[in-house]
């Protein structure tokens, strides 16, 4: 056995707490994950069978692990996990599930097959089998700050763009503030726009902010990854500049993995709780409402409808919110059949969307999303995730299809009453 395959299942073998024990027992096969899965529907094909894709941890789990599983070792019943069995599910693990979380929230028994296939992407990783642009980017995150690269330059760029803009000064480093507001790479580089709302709806409502120069990127490719080492080194990162600058909380943006290693995985990353609160901005701006502070004036007209972003509403609870907001600034606000804690997943997220190698599957399971979107015939969809937004605009342009697609917080900035 080479050294790589024996890392990968050393990393599997960590992985198999009792957690994950109970849940291989307890499992059933009733068939309710493929239901839910955008990937079996959207295709029909069993081995995209959510619990499926677990069958190789499954296999470690019971041969090495149970009584019955280690007699059938010894006879030849139960094979040992080699490094073609992780070739050929790297493509199920990676390609096939962006751990939107769909499957964990029907499963009879309570299974939470999303943390499971994190677990095994640990696995994965360890022995090598992860897709080359992961690697990459997390190679990019950790040595130069962001998965995009050095985005420095990109960053002091975009905010003087939004003090120009704005006439409101946004400052790098300020201790003693409210708020440390981070952002994903996505955000920057191609939704810089948010930055200005924010500024104009802050500015407004009272909130005092800061980026910080040492650690402005909200992304953590780590988690996508399965490579716990890699995705401490970025929680790390933000919570020791945020602890540096004293402020009260960190602001996270329009970004669910983001929002999720930032909020519920880091702590448990790291050690050790925060000091200070991690809160999403959608999350603050309806705060911000119910306190009165956020006013607004007039309401868009078009036919809207509301994409929720699977790490954020169905893995991080935040579903009222937006609807909130949404109902402030929209006068013809329909939800998609299927919205809220059950919305189909857009495709792209859990670091499906940076696979080439999964191109063909995403776009197949983005025609089962865009049912769900056409019965509502939407002049505009909202979302409140940057990689949501960029992934619902590639498949629009991909099928030649004319929807906007709009960010939350940029939509309530554009109806903030500068009167109140």
């Amino acid at each position: 056995m080479s050294a790589t395959i024996d890392r990968g299942l050393n990393a599997l073998r960590e992985q198999i707490d009792s957690p994950v024990a109970s849940f291989f027992s307890s499992c059933v096969s009733c068939g309710l994950c493929a239901e839910a899965c955008i990937f079996y529907r959207a295709t029909e094909d069993p081995k995209y069978t959510p619990i499926k894709k677990l069958d190789l941890m499954r296999r470690v789990w019971a041969r090495e692990f149970t009584l019955f599983g280690r007699i059938g070792g010894m006879l030849g019943l139960i094979k040992p996990v080699t490094d073609e069995d992780l070739t050929e599910w790297e493509t199920l693990v990676y390609d096939s599930c962006t751990m939107c979380g769909r499957c964990s929230l029907v499963c009879p028994v309570g299974n939470d097959i999303t943390m499971m296939i994190r677990k095994m992407r640990e696995g994965m990783s360890a022995a090598g089998h992860a897709p080359v642009e992961l690697i990459g980017a997390a190679q990019r995150h950790t040595d130069k700050g962001s998965p995009m690269g050095d985005l420095s330059k990109a960053i002091h760029a975009q905010v003087k763009h939004a003090i120009d803009e704005t006439g409101i000064e946004i400052e790098f480093d300020k201790e003693g503030v409210d708020y440390m507001v981070i952002l994903s790479a996505q955000e920057i580089a191609e939704f810089p726009d948010v930055l200005s709302a924010m500024a104009r709806i802050f500015k407004k409502t009272g909130v005092t902010w800061t980026i910080s120069s040492e650690a402005f990127e909200a992304t953590n490719v780590g988690i996508q990854l399965g490579n716990r080492d890699v995705a401490k080194v970025l929680v790390s990162r933000v919570v020791e500049a945020a602890e540096k600058l004293k402020v009260k909380g960190i602001i996270s943006p329009e970004c669910g993995h983001a929002y999720q290693a930032l909020r519920w995985e880091g702590p448990n990353l790291i050690g050790r709780t925060y000091p200070f609160e991690v809160v999403h901005i959608i999350e603050l701006l309806d705060r911000l409402r119910a306190e009165g502070k956020l006013k607004t004036k007039g309401k868009n007209t078009d036919r809207l409808t509301f994409h929720d972003p699977c790490q954020i509403n169905r893995r991080g609870g935040i579903n009222q919110e937006p609807r909130n907001l949404m109902n402030m600034v929209s006068e013809d606000f329909v939800e998609m059949e299927s919205g809220g804690t059950m919305n189909w997943c857009c495709g792209g997220g859990g670091g499906v969307g940076a696979n080439e190698r999964a191109e063909k599957l995403r776009h197949a399971a983005f025609k089962f999303k865009k049912i769900q979107i056409d019965k509502v015939e939407p002049d505009a969809i909202v979302t409140m995730c940057a990689y949501c937004h960029h992934t619902l605009d590639n498949v629009f342009e991909e099928f030649d299809i004319e929807q906007d697609v709009i960010g939350l917080t940029e939509l309530v900035a554009e109806y903030l009453d500068d009167d109140a």
